[in-house]
């Protein structure tokens, strides 16, 4: 019984990291990648459409975005879209498609996001750290309700308790690499 609450930990923690590495890839740094544009939504025809679903988007170069739409006339709104959002990107439209050139980021700026990601990393970890608690709580309910002994509640709580810390520096991990990659010169 403890190793399906286990196994059902690991699999809630193993979202909530891959939440966290989708939420970093949508965090500027410096490096054009396609992932940055991914969450915009166009106004096209009345209806709030992907740009994803609007456009073929590209990372020709490292500090260049292209996106080239499959239907012309949207060009201005995806203009627009992209304008309007917190990225600080300014498209070029030159009647066909759109470049979005990266700027290089300046040390304010990087350090500016290098605490937003901290910020954003410690938000996960308590999410980590609300799946524990859960997962001890159930523990607890079935001991409560004799479907495990007092030895399997301690185990379960031990092994819990090693799941929550192996995914702890799992996160610490990839909030390092991002902050080395926003860092980065």
């Amino acid at each position: 019984m403890t190793d399906e609450v286990v196994e059902e930990l690991r699999k809630e923690m193993e979202r909530t990291t891959a939440a966290l590495r989708r939420d970093f890839s949508h965090t500027r740094t410096g490096r054009a990648s396609t992932a940055l544009l991914e969450g915009i939504t166009v106004e096209y025809y009345g209806t709030r459409t992907p740009l994803n679903q609007l456009a073929g988007l590209t990372a020709p170069e490292p500090r260049l975005l292209v996106i080239q739409p499959y239907d012309k006339s949207a060009l201005a709104d995806i203009e627009k879209a992209i304008l309007q959002t917190d990225l600080r990107l300014v498209p070029v439209n030159d009647g066909k498609i759109l470049r979005v050139p990266i700027p290089e980021l300046t040390e304010e700026r990087r350090r500016d996001l290098v605490k937003h990601v901290r910020k954003v990393a410690e938000d996960y970890r308590v999410s980590v750290r609300n799946h524990r608690r859960d997962a001890i709580d159930l523990l607890k309910g079935l001991e409560k309700e004799k479907e495990i002994t007092e030895d399997d509640l301690r185990h379960g709580q031990e092994t819990v308790q090693d799941v929550t810390k192996n995914y702890i520096e799992k996160i610490d991990q990839i909030l390092k690499a991002k902050e080395e990659e926003i860092m980065e010169v």
